[in-house]
């Protein structure tokens, strides 16, 4: 770690130490990475005797496949949420506008001279918070939460262990993109009680009959564009809303970790129809090659370099034809 991220963990690690009332805010839609980092850091401070909070703008409930880790009854819909906010802490979310309907509570507590901690490893974070413990070196969220709790001398537990073992087996795809920093954080998870068999089966492995017709469907539709993404090669497929209606929305987001196995496509692309219009939700992964964080930012999204997602309103053939657009614009992360 840098010398400035040390000193910015240590700096969270005191605000948070200090806090008596403190409300965890994830990204619309959160995966295990936003919902297992708050949770799991919730879960400390409440252990600790504050008042905690956990919430994100949309849906209303989180995902069943999530929900379990919530052992301290904390999660909380927007509508529960207090007026004013003690501390603030929004956690995998890089842009305001990830954070939903819950984004004006940032400008509330800044304009009464509260604090907003933001941490995040996302490289395109906007830095809109009083504190910020922001890295593209951390593979997940979780690892600086894991960290943040390591500087507050607080010791984990099972329940906050597997919290952030879920972000982090996640968000690393398995630990095929960990560094050896972060093997050695998740063996001290496995340590503290994280069960990596409970917590893979439960959050990623474990699916409804109904995901298999639906995945039949989706992938019956898919397009492979060899000449794509700058000649690395694309490949696509569109999840429709009648399609996404038989699931869950985990089943949904798991299409593209199918989609994104195809050997001959650098870039993988999923378009899931999330509203009429139609609106589509674009799930983007790279190889290695192309930076699909700076196509997703010419349609507001964001992400990572080699994962990224944004929204985008038109036909599907109209939206593909922007993102073939974009795809070709982008930079490259390794010479070819």
């Amino acid at each position: 770690m840098t010398p400035s991220l040390v000193q910015d963990i240590e700096t969270a690690a005191g605000l948070l130490a200090g806090a008596t009332d403190v409300t965890l805010l994830g990204h619309v839609r959160p995966d295990a990475d936003a919902l297992g980092s708050a949770l799991a850091l919730g879960h400390v401070l409440h252990r600790r005797g504050a008042k905690v909070r956990v919430s994100f703008g949309e849906p209303d409930e989180a995902p069943e496949t999530l929900a379990w880790l919530d052992v301290d009854g904390l999660l909380t819909k927007p509508v529960d949420l207090p007026p004013v906010d003690g501390l603030l802490v929004a956690l995998d979310t890089p842009t305001l506008s990830r954070l939903g309907r819950l984004a004006p509570r940032v400008a509330a507590a800044r304009e009464s001279g509260g604090s907003v901690l933001v941490v995040d490893h996302h490289a395109t974070n906007g830095y809109y918070g009083t504190h910020h413990v922001v890295t593209e070196s951390a593979e997940a969220t979780a690892v600086l939460v894991a960290r943040i709790i390591e500087a507050m001398g607080a010791e984990l537990d099972a329940p906050a262990a597997r919290s952030l073992y879920a972000g982090i087996v996640t968000d690393t795809s398995g630990f095929r993109r960990a560094s050896p920093d972060t093997h050695r954080i998740a063996a001290r998870l496995l340590e503290a009680g994280a069960d990596p068999g409970e917590v893979s089966r439960r959050i990623v492995d474990d699916h409804p009959f109904a995901w298999l017709p639906m995945l039949s469907a989706v992938l019956a539709e898919a397009c492979l564009e060899p000449e794509g993404a700058q000649g690395f090669g694309l490949v696509h497929t569109v999840v429709r809303a009648a399609e996404a209606a038989t699931v869950r929305s985990e089943e949904v987001e798991s299409v593209i970790d199918v989609v994104r196995a195809t050997r001959e496509a650098g870039v993988a692309a999923v378009l899931k129809e999330t509203a009429p219009g139609p609106v589509w939700t674009v799930s983007l992964r790279s190889a290695g090659d192309v930076d699909v964080s700076a196509a997703a930012a010419e349609f507001g999204g964001g992400g990572h370099r080699r994962a990224a997602g944004c929204t985008v309103a038109g036909s599907a053939d109209e939206v593909l034809d922007r993102l073939r657009e974009a795809l070709g614009r982008a930079p490259l992360l390794r010479a070819s």
